[in-house]
């Protein structure tokens, strides 16, 4: 029974225990429930209270841009109302200049009958007085009108001759501004490169043992080559080369062409330079010919004699004051031809012209006379157009110009040949001819100073006031152009610059 009971009161002490873990457990549950409604509504509350503050906020906003955009709208109004006010004063002022406009109308309307009524009253009157002053003085409309013209005439003459002076410089400065215009482009679009020519050349030698070779046993070699080819051997300049000199270009060329080939022989003797020599020759006159057809192609003329296209080449061969003659003529062809179609004349015939205007360079050392005429009678020989002769005749003046060609081809040659660098000449020749120039115009009367400028291009002339005039200083400027043109040889052109100054000094006391 003990046991029993026992286990009895285990079972309700047992059940007793759940029933009071139920009910705690029932309690804490409560407790944690009340808790998270507490949580949920303060949580609540927050939301709330954020809520208001966002709405609010909103609506602070809300209201701002409305006001924004309110003021936009005012200011927008208010500029249209404005430009409204301002096109209706524009159009009041436009109603008011139209009436305004019209009313002038009117007034010129009735203005130019009232002139066209009295410009018909005064013909009529003119023509009455016409025929009144006719008949009383015996004399024509014509007769009349050249006596009034000539008493005019008489009555101001100086006024009409300033006048015409006036004209004719400003006519002249026109001429000479557009003449400077065409040829500053001809100069412009031909910008070749200018290699001076020398009168010597160097060989150099490998060793002592060839020069002794070339000058040969008791100098019969260097005699033979001298002979053989006209050309100067200079063995004494320097020690490791040889000089070769001449004034002729093409012996310069054929003896350097022959001296290298024979030292690069080794074997030089008579027999043997005269063999060389005379093979160069034959080749150099090959290239001659080839330099010929390449100046004839450069220039663009065609047609023209084998034989004069050889004696064109030998201008290869020859220099005037240290300028290729050759290039010369093939640059003075293209600036001839731009000048040509500049003024509207034949370029093929300026350019053949100036291409040919020195071939009697060529043998001028071989036959008698000036170049210019040499060349015109070789020009004939072969049968070239007689416009072409004309056209070259009269580059240095011996000839009259008979076409316009003929003076673009004369000053084709003083472009080409005046340019800086062109050409070249001594320090002494240069000196002397910048005295000469000096001297000539000191030599006229009322000259005081004389200054030789731009290389000789320009003088400038100082004259005393008291005893040359204006119109005097013209005609001095005039006449020493004139002299200088007789009487001194130079390329290009030299300008006259005549000076006139007064001065008035005056002391105060």
């Amino acid at each position: 029974m003990s046991l029993k009971f026992l286990f009895i009161l285990l079972a309700l002490s047992g059940a007793a225990g759940i029933a009071l873990g139920y009910v705690l457990r029932w309690l804490v549950a409560l407790g944690q429930r009340g808790s998270l409604e507490l949580d949920i509504k303060q949580q609540m509350l927050e939301a709330k209270e954020r809520a208001a503050r966002i709405l609010a906020e909103a609506e602070e906003r809300v209201d701002k841009l409305e006001q924004e955009r309110l003021a936009t709208v005012r200011s927008r109004e208010e500029k249209f109302e404005n430009a409204i006010a301002r096109l209706a004063k524009k159009e009041e002022f436009l109603d008011e200049r139209e009436r305004s406009i019209a009313d002038e109308v009117e007034s010129l309307r009735s203005r130019e009958h009232e002139v066209t009524r009295l410009k018909k009253e005064a013909d009529a009157l003119v023509a009455e007085r016409r025929v009144a002053l006719g008949r009383i003085a015996n004399l024509s409309e014509e007769a009349a009108r050249e006596e009034l013209l000539r008493d005019l005439e008489d009555a101001h003459e100086e006024a009409l001759l300033g006048r015409l002076q006036k004209l004719e410089a400003h006519g002249r400065e026109q001429l000479l501004s557009t003449a400077r215009n065409i040829l500053t482009t001809a100069i412009h679009r031909l910008g070749n490169t200018v290699n001076a020519e020398v009168m010597s050349l160097s060989i150099p030698l490998v060793s002592e043992e060839i020069k002794g070779k070339i000058i040969g046993k008791e100098g019969r070699n260097i005699k033979t080559f001298e002979r053989v080819t006209g050309v100067d051997i200079i063995v004494d300049d320097a020690p490791d080369r040889i000089t070769l000199s001449s004034f002729d270009p093409l012996r310069r060329h054929v003896a350097k062409l022959a001296l290298e080939r024979l030292i690069a022989d080794g074997r030089i003797q008579p027999a043997k330079i005269e063999e060389v020599v005379e093979r160069t020759k034959k080749e150099v006159a090959e290239t001659i010919k080839q330099k010929g057809e390449q100046a004839a192609y450069e220039a663009g003329v065609v047609g023209l004699d084998p034989k004069l296209v050889a004696l064109l080449g030998r201008l290869h061969f020859r220099t005037s004051y240290g300028q290729n003659a050759l290039q010369h003529s093939v640059e003075a062809a293209h600036l001839a031809n731009m000048l040509a179609e500049e003024l509207g004349a034949d370029p093929a015939v300026a350019r053949a012209g100036a291409l040919l205007h020195d071939i009697g360079k060529a043998v001028d050392h071989e036959v008698q006379g000036t170049h210019v005429e040499i060349g015109r009678r070789i020009l004939e020989k072969f049968g070239v157009d007689e416009r072409i002769i004309k056209a070259m005749q009269a580059h240095h003046e011996e000839y009259p110009y008979e076409t316009p060609e003929s003076i673009i081809v004369q000053v084709a040659d003083a472009i080409s040949g005046g340019r800086p660098g062109a050409r070249r000449d001594t320090i002494e020749r240069y000196l002397e001819r910048l005295s000469e120039l000096e001297r000539l115009a000191a030599g006229f009367s009322g000259v005081e100073k004389v200054f030789a400028v731009q290389a000789g291009r320009e003088i400038r002339v100082f004259v005393n006031p008291g005893k040359v005039s204006d119109l005097a200083m013209h005609r001095m400027a005039r006449d020493i152009a004139n002299r200088v043109q007789e009487e001194l040889k130079y390329p290009g052109e030299i300008k006259v610059n005549v000076i006139r100054e007064n001065r008035v000094v005056e002391f105060a006391r």
